[in-house]
């Protein structure tokens, strides 16, 4: 089974509805779709929530209410709750990349909650003392409050990166093989002397150069100096023919 389907996101004493869509959004751009308000103390209309949740107006739609913390975790065998506040309890705080396998793990067992707590105080002291794990998102110190729908997205999507469902898009093609690289080192050697770019005689020098240039990229000044030389010669030499060959009227006729 996928373990995202066993992670249910709750939100604690919520007072926004834009705060509750925008974490809905950010939980399905992460393949999580299960909310849970747990005590919700909504200060405004769903209007708001559901044109900040965008396409995932689906998921708060589905979400469960619960009248308190308990009730809202009371089915889940691993309670994760999220801080940033220092102090009683919070001493085995991890950051949610150095957790996310862990908690995968306990999914892939049972639901496991990831809780969330109010936008202006977070989780109170006696429902931190109730969770399982903590979690806290690495931030400056000169600044350490972070958006609820924010906090939602990077646990989230640490989750996600950790579940090992996102695929890197690959090269089509394979790899050049060496005959294919020396061509293309002759060709472009004999391009450009033929722009007048150098001289043949000048060929193992620059060439160096290019070698280094298509094995790692362009990398340094000198690297960015090579190839804008190259282009500005091209630009020269095409411009030169140009000139000496101008279209007459009636040529594309």
């Amino acid at each position: 089974m996928n373990p995202l389907d066993n992670i249910y996101v709750v939100l604690v004493g919520t007072l926004y509805t834009g705060n509750v869509g925008s974490a809905c959004r950010a939980m399905a751009n992460m393949g999580i779709r299960h909310l849970r308000l747990a005590a919700p103390n909504l200060q405004n209309s769903w209007d708001e929530g559901e044109r900040m949740a965008v396409h995932a107006t689906d998921v708060m739609n589905a979400r469960e209410e619960f009248a308190s913390f308990e009730e809202a975790v009371a089915d889940c065998i691993a309670v994760v709750g999220t801080t940033a506040r220092e102090g009683l309890y919070r001493q085995h705080v991890k950051a949610p990349r150095d957790c996310a396998a862990d908690i995968l793990a306990l999914a892939s067992q049972g639901k496991v909650a990831i809780v969330f707590g109010r936008e202006d105080k977070g989780l109170l002291n006696e429902e931190v003392a109730q969770c399982t794990h903590l979690v806290r998102i690495p931030v400056d110190e000169g600044y350490t409050s972070i958006n609820l729908s924010q906090a939602v997205l990077i646990t989230c999507y640490e989750l996600f990166t950790a579940s090992g469902r996102y695929e890197p898009p690959h090269e089509k093609a394979p790899p050049a093989v060496q005959a294919q690289k020396m061509q293309l080192m002759k060709n472009w050697a004999n391009m450009l002397c033929g722009i007048g770019f150098m001289k043949p005689e000048q060929t193992d020098h620059f060439m160096q150069g290019f070698h280094r240039v298509f094995s790692r990229g362009v990398f340094s000044r000198d690297d960015a100096a090579l190839m804008l030389g190259v282009a500005r010669q091209a630009l020269w030499a095409a411009d030169k023919a140009k000139n000496a060959n101008p279209v007459k009227e009636g040529d594309n006729g």
